[in-house]
């Protein structure tokens, strides 16, 4: 009888909803696994930390040290009481069911997965400069320790000028296991410069390289390649005898390929007639956004050619007309050397007036022609 009354309270102390209950924790206690992440809700503020309720068997704790990125004593501000958010598991629970969380760490973690992101897309981000080292200057992007070596800055003397400054720059490497944030100001730069320069646009810039292929032309950061065959209309036997490192110049963008970062020039299009660069290099050079102009408008000059050249024709046609014996022939017809002849009638004189270029044109000598008209 006791037996049987201890048994029914037995089964009537452990119900279904304690059953429910028991699962839902073992759950928990499978999920709550350090390098996981919980979502939770801050409740309460300790001396060294945040309580947090994650709907375990006791509340998570987050340590000072890990309640944000930057390190703060002013918990309300980045972990408001009742407002939910996301946390890192760093250790597992104790024995008490207590698990140590880390918003620090889950910022970290997104942190890492943004800066991810925007390698892929090719993203400008600012580094702030907080120091230096012997190979370059280290930075924070999105609260992450990165570094940008010293053949990547555009400014490679007095590094100490820079700290506190915001650089723009683009991704290198990006190592989240091993820690490793490396970005490049120069190929930002670039980027930026590529950016900014079209097909057909008139640029300057200054030798950088020369090479038996062609001439190499840094434009705001960005080289480019003058092909050889690309410099004149006139084959050039000797680049160097042309070029010299550090010379400005004056490029037309010929082509501009992103996806292999690659600019192609020329400058034989400001050219009015082969060789001309060669020989007048500074006059070329000094009008050279005239000569583009005058290259890119081929409609106009091509329209006016032939209107030039019927002016021409035209003109050349006429002088001849003016100077041609036979155009005088009718005003002063010269007379051959005849015995003396009665003087003509009036009707004979009149005869020789009359007498057309054409006429003089198909008659006889001049003289042969006015000699028939007398005797008619």
């Amino acid at each position: 009888m006791n037996s049987d009354s201890t048994a029914r309270g037995a089964k009537a102390s452990f119900s279904a909803d304690d059953f429910a209950r028991a699962l839902e924790q073992e759950q928990y206690d499978y999920t709550f696994q350090r390098g996981g992440t919980v979502r939770g809700t801050p409740i309460e503020y300790g001396q060294k930390g945040v309580y947090v309720e994650i709907g375990g068997k006791s509340p998570g704790f987050v340590p000072a040290s890990e309640v944000s990125v930057a390190p703060t004593s002013d918990f309300a501000s980045v972990l408001p009481i009742g407002e939910e958010c996301e946390f890192a598991i760093i250790r597992d629970q104790d024995a008490e069911g207590q698990i140590v969380l880390s918003r620090r760490q889950f910022a970290i973690q997104q942190a890492w997965q943004q800066v991810k992101d925007w390698q892929a897309e090719g993203t400008v981000v600012p580094v702030r400069v907080t120091g230096i080292n012997r190979g370059g200057i280290t930075g924070t992007v999105e609260g992450l320790r990165a570094f940008i070596p010293r053949s990547h800055l555009l400014q490679k003397d007095d590094l100490e000028a820079l700290v506190g400054q915001s650089l723009a720059a683009t991704f290198l490497e990006v190592d989240p296991e091993r820690r490793r944030l490396v970005l490049s100001q120069r190929e930002a730069a670039r980027a930026q410069a590529l950016q900014a320069i079209a097909t057909g646009d008139l640029a300057s810039g200054t030798v950088a390289s020369i090479q038996p292929y062609g001439v190499f032309v840094d434009i705001n950061g960005v080289t480019g390649l003058l092909h050889i065959k690309q410099i004149s209309q006139k084959s050039v036997p000797d680049l160097k005898a042309v070029f010299k490192i550090g010379q400005p110049i004056k490029v037309v963008v010929l082509d501009v390929d992103e996806s292999r970062n690659r600019i192609s020039l020329t400058t034989k299009s400001l050219e009015s007639y082969p060789g001309e660069l060669l020989e007048k290099w500074d006059l070329v050079m000094a009008n050279a956004e005239m000569r583009l102009e005058a290259a890119n408008q081929p409609a106009v000059t091509a329209g006016a050619a032939p209107e030039a050249a019927a002016t021409l024709a035209e003109t050349t046609a006429a002088a001849p007309a003016v100077e041609s014996p036979a155009v005088e022939s009718p005003v002063k017809p010269p007379v051959a050397p005849t015995p003396p002849a009665p003087t003509p009638t009036s009707e004979a004189a009149s005869a020789v007036e009359p007498v057309s270029v054409a006429e003089s044109s198909v008659a006889e000598p001049n003289g042969m022609a006015t000699k028939i008209l007398l005797d008619e």
